[in-house]
Formats: structure tokens, C-alpha cells, sequence
């Protein structure tokens, strides 16, 4: 056989091992199981809350549960050994059990759980989980939570520390399951821490940047600037006028500057600017051919009137 199937079929094993002890010591209070495998046999290690029952009279019942594994597990030599449950209360299968008969009895739901789990907590847990899963008071099925203390859900300490109980209990309605989780008093777990109040802490020296070439403790070291100080008997003056409006005014003030001083600029280069000698000239050519043209139509004319009079 494979390992894979041989882990499937001890896990298998040990289930049907467990319901087999709860069927038979409900009434003893079962509270579960421990299997080891030695030289000798199989090693059973049985908790109980009445180890009495477990016994029976003579050893009686107890011959007879090693009889029943030996027949329907295969078992080589069974060796059971019967504990007593000091707190029947840190028990996570014995109060499952409780909370399932409880319910069966006509116990309402939440006056159950609420009391189991007081009980537990009042006992000295540091955390416990009841769930109530099924038809707990109608046709319809829910889940019921009932949660105190500090619990344990995914890692290696829900598997290691916390202690796991389940039951059932069988109603007219249908079956409803209870799971019971409880972190016993004085569990370590993984995230406890301890505060010690005489622990001597060494000291740490911590690195100054430096500031052109000087530390800010040799900075503040130093003595300041001095400030000159006003006498009582000097005057100083302060303006009354809002800072707003003084600085509008002043800014008014120089744009007027400005565009005065643009104009006068102006002014003066469009004076100093001379009128070329090529216009001088060209104007008084045409002067002249003005004066020859008149001159040569006054002399047409003087012309014309003495042919009309020497006709």
C-alpha cells in the first residue's frame, strides 16, 4: 500500500475508533482518545469524566471494549488506559456532549450556549467558540455563534493548542451539530509577549548629520546673532495708512512715470530727426521747370497778339 492510502486509512481507522468510545461511553462522560503504536501493542489512552463507568464492575466493561476492538478494527493487543478529566469544563468533547444533551432535553438554544460558555470562561479558558449548525428553531437551517475570550482559527495553534469537541444532538426537527473550540488556561501561544519593567535597556547613540561641515548640536551651541536693541526714547515710525493702499499708490505712481518719460522720448527723436538734401533739392527743380513752363505760355501769348494786330 502506498503511503498516501496508508495515512487515509489510519485517519479513516482513528475516526471510526473515536465514534465507536462515544457511542459506548456517552453516559461515562468520554471526553477522547489518545492512540500510540508501541512494541508491546496499541496503546489507548482513554479521558474520561467517570473512569468508574469506563471500568465497570470487576473490570468488566472494560474486557469488553477491548473484546469489540480486537474483533472490528483487527486490532493486535489493545492496551486501554482510563484518565480522569480534572476540569470537565476545559473539555471540549464532554461539554459538546453536555450542550448536545441539553438541547435534546428542550433547552433553548441560546439559554444553552450562553450558559455552557460562561462555564467554560468561569472555569479559567482563556478563549472558547460554541457553533450550533442545523434546524436550531424553524424548518430552516442556520448557524448559531456564541464567542468569549481570546480563540485560535488557522495556524499550528488551532491544531496544537486548541482543544476540539464535537456532538450531536437529534431533535424533531432534524440533528443539530455542535462544534466546542477552547484554549485551555496557560496555553503559549506564538504571539504572547511578557513586559518586564526591570530589563536593562542598553543605550543607543544615534548619528548626527552634519551641516557644512558642523553638527546641529554645535550650531545651538553657539551664541546667537545680537539684535540692536530700540530705546524707550526713540521714535519710530509707524504708518496709519493700510499697506495695501500705500503699495496700490506707489505702483500708480511709477506706471505714470513710465508712460511720461515714453512720450518725451518720443517727442525728442521725432524733432531731432533733419530733412534729407535729396528732398531740398527736388523741390527746387521743380520750381524751376514751373517758372520756364509760365514763361514759355506768356511768350505764346505776346505772340499771338501782335499777329492780330499786324492783320
Amino acid at each position: 500500500m502506498a503511503d498516501e492510502h496508508q495515512f487515509i486509512e489510519d485517519g479513516l481507522r482513528r475516526s471510526q475508533i473515536n465514534e465507536f468510545f462515544a457511542d459506548e461511553l456517552g453516559r461515562a462522560g468520554y471526553g477522547g482518545m489518545d492512540v500510540a503504536q508501541t512494541p508491546m501493542g496499541t496503546q489507548i489512552v482513554l479521558k474520561a469524566e467517570k473512569p468508574g463507568m469506563v471500568i465497570g464492575k470487576g473490570g468488566k466493561n472494560i474486557r469488553k471494549i477491548t473484546t469489540e476492538l480486537e474483533d472490528r478494527f483487527d486490532m493486535d493487543d489493545p492496551q486501554i488506559d482510563v484518565q480522569e478529566v480534572d476540569e470537565p469544563d476545559l473539555n471540549a468533547q464532554i461539554v459538546a456532549d453536555r450542550l448536545a444533551n441539553a438541547l435534546e432535553r428542550g433547552w433553548y438554544f441560546r439559554k444553552a450556549g450562553h450558559t455552557t460558555i460562561d462555564r467554560i470562561m468561569d472555569a479559567g479558558a482563556l478563549g472558547a467558540e460554541i457553533v450550533l449548525s442545523g434546524k436550531v428553531t424553524g424548518a430552516r437551517s442556520r448557524v448559531e455563534k456564541f464567542n468569549r475570550g481570546y480563540i485560535k482559527h488557522n495556524g499550528e495553534p488551532a491544531e496544537e493548542v486548541v482543544d476540539h469537541g464535537q456532538g450531536v444532538a437529534v431533535m424533531k426537527l432534524g440533528t443539530i451539530g455542535v462544534n466546542v473550540k477552547i484554549i485551555p488556561p496557560g496555553a503559549q501561544l506564538p504571539d504572547d509577549f511578557d513586559i518586564r519593567e526591570d530589563a536593562e535597556v542598553p543605550d543607543v547613540e544615534q548619528a548626527t548629520a552634519d551641516v557644512d561641515d558642523e553638527s546641529v548640536e554645535s550650531l545651538l551651541e553657539e551664541e546667537p546673532e545680537e539684535v540692536p536693541d530700540v530705546g524707550a526714547d526713540e521714535d519710530v515710525d509707524v504708518p496709519d495708512e493700510d499697506p495695501a493702499e500705500v503699495i496700490d499708490e506707489e505702483v500708480v505712481e511709477e506706471v505714470v512715470e513710465e508712460t511720461q518719460e515714453t512720450a518725451t522720448e518720443a517727442t525728442d527723436v521725432a524733432a531731432e530727426e533733419p530733412v534729407g538734401d535729396a528732398d531740398a533739392d527736388d523741390i527746387d527743380e521743380l520750381d524751376e521747370e514751373i517758372e520756364s513752363e509760365a514763361a514759355d505760355l506768356v511768350a505764346e501769348m505776346e505772340a499771338a497778339d501782335e499777329d492780330e494786330e499786324d492783320e
